[in-house]
């Protein structure tokens, strides 16, 4: 009768301790959830951490461009709305449709709200987890590749530039704007 009982296995005890730090972190982020700022400031923070590490320790630059190009791509898909409007034209002008499902250009259409593609938190998230594998790499010397660094700066900032216009563009001609700031407020009371 000494024999191990089926859940007493070295890989249930290690899928329950993993099960039970999931949960941990899970509940700590969604503690974090209403500080929005706080968390924007802690992986601000660590993002300079990283380019203060860069800079001091001199290496690690395709490390550093990496980030660069995944951050850029959360950007865009933070900026973009879930059902892109251009899409949906093109699909109801195959079935020979009247696309209906654009964003409202006129007063008498139906609001629809803007909702993007990536959520804020999801953003916040992935940018930290992905600054802080940044970091944890710059202290390990395979990833330090040589490589000239001022040419990926530059192509950085071209790539940088020409998604960022095509993305303006694409909200001028579609008419939405990704943030709240500037946009008019009403008062409950009013209803206005």
């Amino acid at each position: 009768m000494d024999a191990p009982e089926p859940d007493s296995t070295p890989f249930a005890a290690v899928s329950a301790q993993t099960t039970r730090l999931g949960r941990l972190y899970q509940s700590y982020l969604d503690k974090s959830t209403p500080y929005t700022a706080y968390r924007w400031i802690g992986t601000g923070v660590l993002l300079a951490l990283f380019f203060l590490r860069i800079v001091l320790a001199q290496g690690w630059y395709i490390v550093c461009y990496s980030l660069g190009i995944y951050l850029l791509n959360l950007f865009l898909a933070f900026l973009q709305p879930k059902i892109d409007p251009s899409l949906t034209q093109d699909e109801g002008l195959e079935d020979g449709e009247v696309a209906g499902t654009s964003l409202p250009t006129k007063k008498d259409e139906e609001f629809r709200p803007f909702i993007r593609r990536l959520p804020e938190f999801k953003f916040w998230h992935s940018a930290t987890r992905a600054i802080a594998i940044s970091f944890f790499c710059t202290w390990w010397g395979i990833f330090n590749v040589p490589v000239f660094w001022p040419v990926l700066v530059v192509y950085f900032l071209i790539l940088f530039s020409l998604t960022m216009r095509r993305q303006i563009q694409h909200m001028i001609k579609y008419r939405y704007v990704p943030f709240s700031f500037g946009k008019a407020r009403y008062n409950q009371r009013s209803g206005h």
